[in-house]
Order: structure tokens, then C-alpha cells, then sequence
């Protein structure tokens, strides 16, 4: 079957082989976060003396090779950018101006929008509306990078705004058809879209309280993989829960239904769906219709539908194990993304006014050993073919412990059950730096008009500061090449002055 490449794919020598993504072949990501470049201690990870040096496979510093395929204007763009959103002052001005009564008025209201969209909207984002993301994937496509698009929409709260998101999903798959081929590496959902919130936490509760109580019985649970663990967070569920009611569980079964329409479409298209976590207070909910999903649509060693496992949290490596090895005893291929985590403002308030100590490690660093000791354990059963993993990470350690360890366990760099991915605007030189090692690298593409993914954007301002202030490296790298860049123009203007002197 004959695939296009991407011209600056072509360009990569390091690249020995591209497949375009079919039955066989699945997978990819998108985005998640971290939140500093602190050294992270590598030892565990590389105790075989024969493990290539992390550094000698991502070359970051080559800034003129980095960002090779971006403008100057294009570049000063994102500097600026990023050195506004690492701004702290500058965060909460815009979270104020969003939230307050500042938006009502309709002059007001234009103004506001309009800034925020030739501004952060479009440094972070991809588009209003698909025609505008598939220019921003093309783009990517150009650059070697593939794209992970995701219609941000936000919790829904009955079946019939479910119902409206299902079909702008419907809508984001079907016009993968329409891009170039292997182009995009996953669909996203978000199942607080396609399954009523409240359901979603009485439905969380049961889980849990079914970890508390053997005795306890879910009539209306479908085959599914194990989703909790003993050290899981459990305190968000003090009392024996009220079981369903018969509209909710007919409810359930229609989040079921709507998952299960998306992923048929998925496969019809040929793209792997990516499932993206929650909070705690509702994920045992989002992990069981994922799981069940999983299930149905992962077979012959095609993995269409992956969940997603946060590090910060302290049962991320119980639960990735648990799952695979269930998963792995079943026959059922299993796909993982591996995040750090979004939510720990949230998490630690609530776990603060029930006073019980918060589901996330204590420091960062902890975090950090989790992210790549779950990478570890994931990478081993991708070199086995019984999973696939998305490694969505902003961080450089991370992401050259990763690349150190496929390398020493064989995984070919063109292998589509091993992908990197990072936010759009984000980490920029490190998408770039894997992408010239050949690895394969997507950009988390959010679209969708600017009022409706407003809260996308202010979730993760509150909630990511960290992320955003841990920009430093590429604002470095970015800042340096504009200055090799300014001094070559400079250069080269005066010996173009020196020659016409000397001709004259």
C-alpha cells in the first residue's frame, strides 16, 4: 500500500522506516503534564551498563536543527507567548477577566475573545472549527509531527447535550478521511462528555464501595478489567451508596452505547481512540466503560482503545499493573497514555476537608520516578507486543530515560505501539529533539470556537501552573536561535555591504 510521508520526515535520516497506521499497527497520544525540568535520579532505569546514554540520543542542542521548520516571526510568537503564560500576574488577570461579570456585555465579551484568541487561544490551540485544525495539522504534518485531534468540549450534564458531543466527535473521526494518511494518530473523548457527570460519580461510588464490600453487587456491570486497587483512593465514598435507579441504568447503558458508536467509527476510519482521565471523584467510572470498551474493540494485536494512567497519583503503578496483567492473561492487547496528572489543586482540597491525606506523591520528584517506572513496565510489554504505550510528557529527563530504554530494549523507533506526544505549544524542542532521533512524535490539538473551549483553557491555567512556568528550556532554546538568527542577518547584511564596496 503506497503511504504519503511527510516531506520533513523524508529529510530525517535518522528515520529508517515509516508504516502508515492499519490493523496491525496502532496507536499514538496526547498531552499531558509536568511540572519542572528537575534532574530526575535515572539509576533505577538504567542500571544495565549496555543502556545508550539519554543524552546521546535526543540532541537538543542544535538550536538552528530544532526549530529548523518554524519562521522567525513564528518563533518570537511562541517566546512571547510562553514567557506571558509563565507570568503569574498575567494568569490571573485572565482567569479574573474570564470569570467575572466583565464578559456579559456583548462589546465586552468581543473584545475579550478576540484577544484571547490571536493570543493564547492560538498558541495553545488548533482551530474554531475542523477546516482551521486540519491547516494546523498539515502544518505539523509538514514537520515531521503528527496530530492528536480532540473537539474540546467540557462535562456534559443530561443525555441530550451527550447526544450533541457524540455527534462533534462523530464529525472529528469522520473527517480524518479527508487529511493526509497517518497523519493523525488518535481521536480523543472525554467521557464526562458522553455520560452525565452525576452518573458518573454515583457510579464511581459503587465501584468503590465494591472494593470495600465483596459481598456487594452491581447487576447492571458488564465484563470489564480489574479498575481499583487497595491502595486507591476510597474516601470519597463514607457510606454504603443507593444503587442505581432504572433511568439510571438505562443512562449507563446509553454512555455505552455512545462509546461503543465512537469506537466503531474508529475502526471504520482507522484510528485508534485515546480515552483522557479525570478526577478521582469520577475515574473509576471512565476506567470501567473504558475497560469494557477495551475489551470489544482490542483484538488481534490491535489496540483501538487506550486509557490513560495519571503518575502523580499514588496507585498509578498498581493500576497500570493490574490491568495489563489482567488484560495480558485475557489475550486482550491493552494501550496506556501516561500522564502526570491535571488536577492537583483540586485533589489536595478535597482530600484536605475530609482530612485524609491527598491521592497525590508528596513531591515532584516522587512524580517523576512513578511517571518513569510506569514507562519502564510499559515499554517491557511493547518489546513483548502485548501492549502499546502514548508517553505524554513535557519533561526532558523523562523523555530521554524513555528513549534510552526503547533503544536498549530493541523497540524500532518507526514502531506505532511506542509514541511521544506533548501539548501544542508546548515543550516544543523536545517534540522536535525525538522527532530527529526518528521517533514517533504528535501534538495534542484541542479545536473548537473560542467561547466553548474557554474552559479547557482555564482548567489548565489554574490547575497547570507549574506546567506553564516550566517553559524555561524552550524559552532558552527559543530565545537563543532567535539570537544566532538576529547576529547571522546581521552578518550578513554587513558582508553584503562589504561586497557592493568592494564591486564599486
Amino acid at each position: 500500500m503506497a503511504i504519503r510521508v511527510s516531506p520533513r520526515i523524508l529529510r530525517n535520516k535518522n528515520l529508517n522506516h515509516i508504516r502508515i497506521l492499519n490493523s496491525s499497527a496502532p496507536a499514538s497520544i496526547i498531552g499531558s503534564v509536568s511540572q519542572d525540568n528537575d534532574t530526575v535520579i535515572l539509576n533505577s532505569l538504567l542500571s544495565s551498563s549496555s543502556l545508550p546514554s539519554p543524552t546521546s540520543l535526543l540532541n537538543l542542542e542544535d538550536d538552528e536543527k530544532l526549530f529548523s521548520s518554524l519562521s522567525s516571526f513564528q518563533l518570537m510568537r511562541s517566546s512571547l507567548n510562553l514567557h506571558l503564560a509563565a507570568f503569574d500576574p498575567i494568569v490571573d488577570l485572565g482567569i479574573w477577566v474570564m470569570k467575572s461579570r466583565f464578559l456579559k456585555s456583548n462589546i465586552c465579551n468581543k473584545l475579550v475573545l478576540k484577544i484571547v484568541k490571536h493570543s493564547f487561544y492560538e498558541h495553545f490551540c488548533a482551530g474554531e472549527n475542523l477546516e482551521e485544525a486540519s491547516r494546523t495539522l498539515q502544518k505539523l504534518w509538514d514537520d515531521g509531527l503528527r496530530g492528536i485531534l480532540d473537539y474540546g468540549l467540557e462535562d456534559a450534564i443530561d443525555n441530550q447535550s451527550c447526544d450533541r458531543n457524540l455527534v462533534e466527535f462523530l464529525k472529528t473521526v469522520d473527517s480524518i478521511k479527508l487529511l493526509p494518511p497517518s497523519s493523525v494518530s488518535f481521536a480523543c473523548v472525554k467521557i464526562t462528555a458522553i455520560c452525565p457527570i452525576k452518573l458518573l460519580e454515583k457510579v464511581s461510588d459503587l465501584l468503590r464501595w465494591e472494593v470495600q464490600d465483596s459481598s456487594f453487587h452491581l447487576p447492571w456491570k458488564v465484563d470489564t478489567l480489574p479498575i481499583l486497587t487497595p491502595s486507591s483512593p476510597l474516601y470519597h465514598t463514607l457510606k454504603r451508596p443507593d444503587p442505581l435507579t432504572t433511568e439510571e441504568e438505562q443512562d449507563l447503558q446509553l454512555a455505552h452505547q455512545r462509546l461503543n458508536k465512537l469506537c466503531e467509527k474508529c475502526l471504520e476510519n482507522n484510528v485508534p481512540l485515546l480515552v483522557d482521565a479525570e478526577y478521582t471523584l469520577v475515574e473509576p467510572a471512565i476506567d470501567y466503560l473504558t475497560y469494557s470498551a477495551a475489551i470489544k474493540f482490542n483484538m488481534d494485536n490491535n489496540v483501538m482503545v487506550f486509557g490513560t494512567i495519571q503518575a502523580y497519583l499514588k496507585d498509578a503503578k498498581e493500576r497500570i499493573v493490574q490491568a495489563t496483567e489482567a488484560a495480558e492473561k485475557r489475550g486482550i492487547p491493552i494501550g496506556f497514555k501516561l500522564v502526570r496528572g491535571a488536577y492537583m489543586s483540586s485533589e489536595s482540597a478535597i482530600a484536605s476537608s475530609l482530612g485524609v491525606a491527598p491521592p497525590i506523591h508528596g513531591t515532584i520528584k516522587d512524580t517523576h520516578n512513578c511517571y518513569n517506572d510506569c514507562t519502564a513496565f510499559m515499554l517491557e510489554k511493547v518489546a513483548k507486543r502485548s501492549a502499546a504505550v502514548v508517553l505524554a510528557t513535557h519533561n526532558l529527563d523523562s523523555g530521554r530515560v524513555a528513549a534510552a530504554k526503547a533503544e536498549s530494549l530493541g523497540i524500532g523507533k518507526g514502531n506505532q505501539k511506542l509514541q511521544f506526544a506533548q501539548l501544542k505549544g508546548m515543550a516544543d524542542a523536545l517534540s522536535f529533539g525525538l522527532r530527529n532521533a526518528g521517533f514517533q512524535v504528535s501534538k495534542y490539538l484541542p479545536f473548537g470556537p473560542v467561547g466553548k473551549v474557554m474552559p479547557y483553557l482555564l482548567r489548565r491555567a489554574e490547575e497547570n501552573r507549574g506546567l506553564l512556568s516550566a517553559s524555561t528550556l524552550d524559552r532558552q532554546l527559543m530565545r537563543k536561535e532567535l539570537e544566532r538568527r538576529f547576529k547571522t542577518a546581521i552578518a550578513g547584511n554587513e558582508t553584503e555591504k562589504m561586497m557592493t564596496s568592494v564591486s564599486n
